[in-house]
């Protein structure tokens, strides 16, 4: 199923789901009123007796037993991140493409590391935006990035988890724009600590947490199962500039499963249902690697009043509108 956050008139949150084969999403507050309908981390935490009777309620909609207050169009909802406040969030980096290509655009050499085990930095989980306007301080408009990914969100407990064992663990997968300020980022990686600033202010993701069920129709064949090193989705990734598609990849091509990367992650430490982890960016996936590319004679950023875009397969089209902050 495709879950979704909703703002209600009264700004509170709503949980959401769309209705299949149509554009129209069922308001679950509406419906039962209750704080499951309200926090997606408490939904996925009570997902063995919340999935089913969302399943329900999608049976009683489809047979026209649901009240009328309980549907709205998906053209008029105001839909923020599927998951507002996740509990966490980490962004891996798990497509060669992207590394290599923006590496020898700068004339270094691939980094041997990068085939030894997958890694990731956290994220600001506070800074966590949906669809609509973002809105950007000056600093980190000046050379101003997008990134094409795709997150999972952790859906149980699990320390240790081995990659065999570890896409059971996976509650659901959405859109990730990993916005990047590049000016901000340069400074203070030359200090080896990073990225920090150059990250924090914004992380967009949605519109829908698709559950891992929805996707079996688009598994690549042979990565299920107890003896791969994870499951991978055939789930081509696009990004629009202002309208102008700038970006192809899929997700398939992943060099670090996501199982990989949860059993990294997981290492020591316990991961808990409602975690947010990214991808990467897919290869051709952001301005920092175009402009080092195909794109150097004519570098191109990001700039207020711009609009971006990010469609996957599956995972629907995350629309989002570049706003200057003032101080």
């Amino acid at each position: 199923m495709k879950l979704v956050t909703l703002i209600a008139k009264d700004r509170s949150y709503h949980i959401g789901v769309l209705l299949p084969d149509t554009k129209q999403i069922i308001d679950l507050y509406e419906y039962e009123p209750c704080s499951l309908h309200q926090n997606m981390v408490e939904l996925i935490r009570a997902q063995e007796r919340a999935l089913p009777e969302i399943e329900k309620v999608i049976k009683k909609a489809k047979s026209g037993d649901l009240p009328k207050n309980c549907f709205i169009e998906e053209r008029d909802a105001l839909l923020t991140s599927p998951i507002p406040e996740p509990i966490s969030c980490r962004d891996g980096y798990a497509f060669r493409q992207h590394v290599e290509s923006a590496r020898r655009g700068r004339g270094l050499p691939m980094i041997e590391e990068f085939d030894h085990f997958p890694i990731f930095y956290f994220t600001n989980h506070l800074a966590i935006t949906g669809p609509g306007e973002i809105f950007v301080m000056e600093k980190a408009l000046e050379r101003l990035d997008f990134e094409l990914e795709v997150a999972i969100v952790i859906g149980k407990e699990g320390r240790n988890i081995p990659a065999n064992k570890a896409d059971d663990y996976i509650f659901g997968y959405m859109i990730m724009n990993d916005w990047s300020a590049r000016a901000l980022q340069t400074e203070e990686m030359k200090l080896n600590l990073g990225p920090a600033k150059g990250k924090d202010f914004a992380t967009s993701l949605g519109p829908y947490l698709v559950t891992r069920d929805e996707l079996k129709a688009k598994l690549v064949s042979g990565t299920s199962g107890a003896n791969t090193t994870g499951e991978k989705y055939n789930l081509t990734m696009k990004a629009f500039h202002n309208g102008k598609q700038v970006s192809l990849g899929n997700l398939k091509d992943m060099n670090w499963s996501f199982a990989q990367i949860i059993e990294r992650a997981s290492y020591g430490v316990t991961l808990r249902p409602g975690e947010v982890i990214g991808s990467g960016t897919v290869g051709t996936g952001c301005y920092m690697e175009l402009n080092l590319t195909t794109l150097k004679d004519q570098p191109v950023w990001l700039k207020p009043g711009d609009e971006f875009a990010i469609e996957v397969d599956e995972l629907g089209r995350l629309e989002n509108t570049i706003r200057k902050e003032n101080a």
